[in-house]
């Protein structure tokens, strides 16, 4: 009697932990800015701003600085210290896209998407193209 408990115990564990060890995902990464793409601060960074970052309340005129709407943007991030040329990956525009700041930015979370795109544009001289 004592084995037939025992063995009504160890059997389902025994299939969960099959299953659970035959079972193999391999991890989606999200997609990120393939290498050698160019990225503009017109066309790829002011959309991410204007979709992510300087609606009101946020980083617009007035608001959280930096005021990342189209007009004022370029201008605030390279005259506020929030571009390192030299290091890209320590510059603070992208330590807030990449999570290292808290709260991480935008708001709704990380995107690696946003997060690749301006170390990029930042890795490219952060040009105002």
């Amino acid at each position: 009697m004592k084995n037939k408990i025992l063995s009504f115990l160890i059997v389902p564990v025994l299939v969960i932990v099959s299953l659970n060890s035959g079972c193999k995902y391999d991890a989606v990464l999200p997609e990120t800015i393939p290498p050698g793409t160019e990225v503009k601060f017109a066309n790829d960074v002011i959309p991410i701003f204007n979709e992510s970052c300087n609606f009101s309340g946020c980083h617009n005129f007035g608001g959280t600085p930096p005021d990342l709407t189209p007009n004022n943007a370029y201008g605030e991030l390279t005259t506020g210290g929030y571009i390192n040329l030299d290091e890209p990956e320590q510059s603070e525009l992208y330590l807030w896209v990449d999570g290292s700041r808290n709260p991480p930015m935008p708001t709704s979370g990380i995107d690696p998407v946003i997060a690749s795109t301006i170390l990029a544009w930042i890795e490219q001289g952060a040009q105002n193209n």
